[in-house]
Order: C-alpha cells, then sequence, then structure tokens
C-alpha cells in the first residue's frame, strides 16, 4: 500500500483574517509539499490571539504527521507565535545563541535592538531553519515547523526544510477536459465512476474565462493502475454523453 505523509498548515495573522493581506502561501505550500510527497490534508487561519494559536497548534500537530506554520515571527509586539509555540509544548523560550549569531549577521551591533532581537526568541530544545533572505531564522521543535509570513522568506525556509522530511507516494494526477459538456450532464455519471474508485479522489472544476465555461475533471490517486483506470472510466463517460448530445 502506497505510503502516506500528512500535513497541515496554520496561518497566523490578523491580518489575513481582516482582508489587508492576500495570502500567498497557501497555494505555494500545498503543491510543494504535493510534489515531494507530502499530503496537505487541513488548513486552519486564527488571529494574533494566544490561546487560539495554543489550541490550533495543539490539535493539528497531533492528527498529522507535521504541522507547518507561517507568520508571526518578526519584530513587532503582535509577533506572537514564537511564544505560543513554546506554551504549546510546555517548554522555556530565550534569545538563543545561534539565532542572535544570525542576527549579527545582517545587522550590526547599534541595529540589533531589543525589538530585533525578538527575532533570536527560540522555544527551548528548537533547531533552527535558516533564513537566507533576512537572516531572522524560523524553527522546528517536535514535528512543528515554524516559518515567516512573507512568501520570499518561507519559501527560502521550506527549500531548507524540505531535505529533512519524510515523504510518501507522490500524488499521481490525470486531468480531463469536459469539452462542451456542462457538470449537470455528467454529474451522475461521474458519481458512479468514483463510486467504483473507491481509492481515488475525482473532482469537477468549473471556470470561466473570455472564451467561456471551461470545466475539467481531476482524477488524483497514488495507485497508478487506481487512477489510470478511474481516467479511463471518465473519458469513455464524456465519451458517450457528447455522443448523446444532439448538434449545439
Amino acid at each position: 500500500m502506497a505510503t502516506s505523509v500528512t500535513a497541515a498548515l496554520l496561518i497566523i495573522g490578523d491580518e489575513i483574517l481582516t482582508g489587508r493581506t492576500k495570502d500567498k502561501n497557501i497555494g505555494y505550500i500545498a503543491e510543494y509539499l504535493t510534489g515531494i510527497g507530502v499530503d496537505l490534508r487541513e488548513v486552519r487561519v486564527v488571529p494574533d490571539v494566544e490561546e487560539e494559536i495554543v489550541a490550533a497548534v495543539n490539535a493539528l500537530r497531533h492528527r498529522y504527521t507535521y504541522l507547518f506554520t507561517t507568520g508571526g515571527i518578526g519584530p513587532t509586539h503582535d509577533d506572537i507565535t514564537a511564544d505560543c509555540i513554546a506554551k504549546a509544548f510546555g517548554v522555556g523560550i530565550a534569545h538563543d545563541p545561534r539565532a542572535v549569531a544570525m542576527l549579527k549577521e545582517r545587522y550590526t551591533p547599534e541595529e540589533l535592538n531589543e525589538a530585533r532581537l525578538r527575532m533570536a526568541r527560540i522555544p527551548d530544545g528548537a533547531s533552527l531553519i535558516e533564513n537566507p533572505v533576512s537572516k531572522a531564522p524560523g524553527f522546528r521543535i517536535g514535528n512543528v515547523f515554524v516559518m515567516a509570513g512573507v512568501p520570499s522568506i518561507m519559501q527560502a525556509m521550506l527549500d531548507n526544510i524540505a531535505p529533512t522530511l519524510e515523504t510518501g507516494a507522490r500524488m499521481i494526477i490525470e486531468t480531463i477536459e469536459a469539452e462542451g459538456l456542462a457538470e449537470g450532464i455528467y454529474a451522475e455519471g461521474l458519481g458512479q465512476v468514483a463510486t467504483s474508485f473507491p481509492s481515488v479522489s475525482i473532482g469537477s472544476y468549473p471556470s470561466f474565462s473570455a472564451s467561456g465555461f471551461r470545466n475539467q475533471i481531476v482524477v488524483r490517486g497514488k495507485d497508478p493502475d487506481a487512477v489510470a483506470g478511474a481516467a479511463a472510466a471518465v473519458r469513455d463517460l464524456l465519451g458517450r454523453l457528447k455522443g448523446d448530445r444532439a448538434p449545439l
């Protein structure tokens, strides 16, 4: 049976929930993890509220192989993620000499004020995630990876994390164009195909562009034979439905 390694993503920040900042990390992380054989199963967004962050961290880290977080590790008063992670794990937190040394690579002694030193506060027992963009590190404790919310920094951190991850079988994805057919026409038959192939996921995704409506059916799974069989059944269904339709 294909090995499954699972993950959750916790997005932290009032600015995401108010709409001031448009999240650019979810799609990137989902695609990245899928590509290396880690199944992203859940995404949550929480405000900069200690009890909500702690509760979410404890719920998700016990449910999945890995938990990734973004946001809340900067120098301002509302950057409370590190403290919340320490509380979730029941450990202390202090300025980490390794993290301070990293910050000194970027800032002069005069520039390295108390606010910037907040970015060197790391929960006890955590390992650091290097940040080649701005030096302030993320960290890992247990199965939780704590990353910056700035997309370019998060992406660099994720590149450093990836080689350390256990990975499973990669998702096989087949995309089939339902040309000229509306969802309502093939919905019943598609449900029957899905029932016949329980080990795969089959989804229908409509979109609209200047050229009109476009429907795509996506078959996902980790068993190559099952994915191929389901995709063939979908193509057969669409072919039969097109043949039954009167000319437009």
